[in-house]
């Protein structure tokens, strides 16, 4: 258990931290799957940019890897141009 207010205040800050960056991951993934699940190359190319932004994001807020967001939309760019 923490033994100073500094200590106990960076804990309260953590647990904040940790239920936003859930939100915001599980909803990246969400968007990763829908745009994977499509098969219209118009809606396929009118999802990704607002995707990769997305990912862009997290990526700069350590939300998630710079590499694993470079990976993803990479993925996801093949995914489209298969189309």
């Amino acid at each position: 258990m923490a033994n100073h207010k500094s200590s106990e205040k960076r804990i309260r800050q953590t647990a904040a931290k940790k239920v936003l960056n859930k939100y915001y991951a599980k909803t990246m993934r969400n968007a990763v799957k829908k745009l994977r699940g499509t098969t219209a190359k118009a809606d396929a190319e009118a999802m990704y940019p607002k995707v990769a932004s997305l990912i862009d994001r997290l990526a700069k807020k350590d939300v998630i890897h710079d590499n694993k967001a470079s990976n993803l939309k990479s993925k996801l760019a093949l995914h489209v141009n298969k189309l």
